[in-house]
């Protein structure tokens, strides 16, 4: 048995009147056309807060007639919104960042009651998704097209670019908010306009930024939000809608696939964020301490239930076991508990399902002769709660490193030198993001281009940033968000022939 995380009180939580409040002025409806509206038959579903299970809301439950309801608006719409000039997208888009941080606060207690991570990591959340909107507010005036004379002389080449149309977003639980600022943003600034059908899990803070979007002027039908219980019956009918021009999911690979299937036959533009194995590779060259801080970083927030998160852990075998004991004493001092709690420091994950099939992973892992150095086991008492673990001698192939965990566990397997890591790296058919931590700027090069990834944190546990491209390879997905490029996913490239 590893040692016992430093808190496993599961004592039933209190909200305080604040977060009363907050739950109570928070909208519950769909948001069509510019209005706040019941479902199509009044439908509604319960949701949840994971650190005890209780149900905190009951929100509008969309059909497919809703969803053609906001089909409709988010059409009707597209037209006025595209010929908006490029300065007033702006200025909606600098208003609704400037609302987000005047309601942080309401903001991030929405995530932890909804979604379970710690405040601290709420209030981180509420500034990222927030910069979204500014970094696009910043982007909407600067998109440019070209000018120029054709190799022969005969002809002027005019490009232009213009938005691609309306959009379906289709969102996870996990980053509540910023899945949501990540895509909406980028679109608002081309001109398309958007139907957002948030993770049933976690409603509640699309529909509170849904508000904000109102009140900092967005016009009627440019942004509608769904949420749904039945995501397929409503998804479904959207996907094959001849006005719909974008699809852009956040999500499982699984359900990427099938999604993109389901784009082709209307030949949509799409975005897939899909899973991630991210591996933390850590050579003997080090700064332990840096390696320790950033494993710590990759690998807990969000309690592990990130695409990013540091899933396969690959130590020289000259420091593994330093490594992985300084580890394991670091997550053994951390206190579970919710997150409402200002000093919790990891959070329940998400759903029952979500924690035991984490801890299906770490009893293989243990079965097949992994040491078990802390956790391993959950924690009793309502809410669904897992404490840090760290294992060693872990096979390459197991299938807790083989599979996306989501969740707190750290695996970790040696290596002996930069071929073989690399192989170990690859060998997977993901490729979101890998974390590397070495002195040698030599290695850092050759590694960023050997590694199949899109993204590589060097000495750093944190990458994600707006002003940044975010993306994978291989089954990892397609497009990229944020940056100079998230806005190009949605504008299409229109060129003009110009007779001499």
């Amino acid at each position: 048995m590893g040692a016992r995380p430093r808190s496993t009180r599961r004592c039933p939580v209190t909200l305080t009147r604040a977060a009363t409040a907050i739950l109570q002025t928070t909208p519950t409806s769909l948001l069509v056309g510019g209005a706040w509206r019941d479902a199509d038959g009044g439908t509604t579903f319960d949701v949840h807060d994971p650190a005890t299970g209780e149900v905190i809301a009951a929100v509008a439950d969309a059909s497919a007639a809703d969803g053609a309801a906001a089909m409709d608006a988010a059409a009707a719409a597209q037209d006025a919104w595209a010929a908006t000039s490029p300065r007033e997208r702006a200025e909606v888009l600098r208003r609704a960042f400037d609302l987000v941080g005047e309601r942080a606060e309401e903001l991030a207690t929405l995530m932890t009651l909804e979604m379970g991570k710690p405040l601290a990591e709420a209030r981180a959340e509420v500034t990222y998704g927030g910069e979204f909107l500014r970094w696009f507010s910043e982007e909407a005036a600067h998109v440019n097209g070209r000018y120029q004379t054709a190799p022969e002389g005969t002809l002027r080449i005019l490009v232009a670019k213009r938005p691609v149309g309306p959009c379906l977003f289709i969102t996870p639980w996990n980053f509540p908010l910023t899945m949501a600022t990540r895509k909406i943003a980028p679109a608002l600034a081309a001109g398309c306009t958007v139907i957002l059908k948030p993770a049933a899990l976690t409603p509640l803070t699309a529909l509170a930024l849904g508000q904000i979007l109102l009140d900092a002027g967005v016009p009627d039908g440019v942004v509608n939000i769904l949420p749904t219980s039945a995501a397929r019956a409503v998804t479904g009918p959207l996907l094959r809608d001849r006005r719909l021009r974008k699809l852009s999911f956040t999500g499982s690979t699984e359900v990427g696939r099938a999604l993109l299937r389901d784009a082709a036959d209307n030949v949509l533009r799409t975005s897939m964020e899909l899973g991630g194995s991210a591996p933390f590779i850590v050579f003997a060259d080090a700064d332990l301490d840096a390696a320790l801080v950033g494993a710590r970083q990759a690998k807990l927030r969000n309690m592990g239930e990130a695409c990013t998160a540091a899933n396969r852990f690959l130590v020289h075998e000259s420091v593994a076991e330093e490594f992985s004991r300084r580890l394991a004493e670091d997550f053994a001092g951390l206190t579970v508990g919710p997150g409402v709690e200002e000093s919790t420091d990891v959070g329940p994950l998400v759903s029952e399902g979500q924690r035991d099939g984490v801890h299906r992973l770490v009893t293989a892992a243990r079965d097949a002769g992994a040491r078990v150095l802390t956790g391993g086991e959950p924690v009793a008492g309502p809410g669904y709660f897992y404490p840090p673990t760290v294992l060693t001698g872990v096979a390459p192939d197991s299938p807790v490193m083989a599979h996306e965990i989501f969740g707190p566990v750290a695996p970790v397997a040696t290596f002996r030198d930069e071929d073989e890591v690399v192989r170990l790296a690859n060998a997977s058919d993901v490729g979101l993001a890998a974390y590397l931590f070495t002195a040698d700027l030599s290695r850092v090069l050759r590694l960023s281009e050997r590694l199949e990834v899109g993204m590589v944190g060097v000495n750093t546990g944190l990458l994600s940033n707006a002003a940044a491209p975010f993306g994978g390879v291989k089954h990892s997905g397609v497009g990229r968000e944020g940056g100079a490029e998230g806005i190009a996913e949605y504008l299409e490239t229109v060129y003009v022939a110009l007779p001499v």
